[in-house]
């Protein structure tokens, strides 16, 4: 699929998939050809993303290129320029005012090209990226090897105890798995949409004596 220079008006492309299935890859390729087509390019980042530099885009195999750290997706909108060309990496660690910010920059002309994890450690869809794709011109889904068998992966598997949603790192603490390797965490009832907050409320519901119950007490 061939993305060239917005003409009458901007885009959005959505890069997603697991770790390790080459998003940032993706991302650094189409910037670097927007770069040698002589077009103006503005490229960022979350502030949270510092494992292996704090002002580039670094690949698992440390392939690079130049970038701007941000706190909030509104400072996109500040430092974005006279840009032609706009590449977000890690998107999902930002809040959903990035589906915003995204909007109002491909409606100013300009071709935004992000990349994210699609799920989280737990398979579940990972906000905001289900959103942004769902805003896209166009998607791509990138897949990496399970580890486990060889099949494409399509989820991260948490190698570490930890229950925060978000959690950086790299191959010290995730690895990627197909859908039949993949081992969701215990707090994960299977249903990929259940929110952890929802899923919380619903298992207290049933250790919460019914009325019946209560008054037999």
């Amino acid at each position: 699929m061939i993305h060239g220079t917005p003409a009458s008006g901007g885009w959005i492309e959505v890069i997603c998939g697991s770790m390790f299935s080459g998003k940032t890859e993706e991302l650094i390729r189409r910037l670097r050809r927007a770069v040698i087509a002589r077009q103006r390019v503005a490229i960022f980042k979350p502030v949270v993303d510092d494992r292996y530099a704090v002002d580039q885009l670094v690949t698992h195999d440390r392939v690079s290129i130049p970038s701007r750290p941000v706190r909030h997706p509104r400072d996109i909108l500040e430092q974005a320029g006279d840009a032609q060309v706009i590449g977000i990496d890690e998107v999902q660690f930002f809040d959903r005012t990035i589906v915003d910010v995204c909007q109002q920059l491909a409606s100013a002309g300009i071709r935004v090209i992000v990349a994210g994890l699609d799920t989280d450690y737990r398979g579940c869809p990972f906000e905001p990226v289900p959103e942004l794709m769902a805003v896209a011109e166009y998607v791509t889904k990138t897949h990496a090897v399970c580890v486990v068998c060889g099949s494409p992966a399509i989820r991260t598997q948490r190698v570490v105890k930890r229950g925060d949603r978000i959690l950086v790192g790299g191959s010290d603490a995730y690895e990627p798995r197909c859908r039949a390797c993949f081992e969701p965490p215990e707090e994960v009832s299977g249903d990929l949409f259940k929110s952890p907050a929802n899923e919380t409320k619903r298992r207290a519901r049933r250790r919460t004596p019914g009325r019946e119950e209560r008054n037999e007490a």
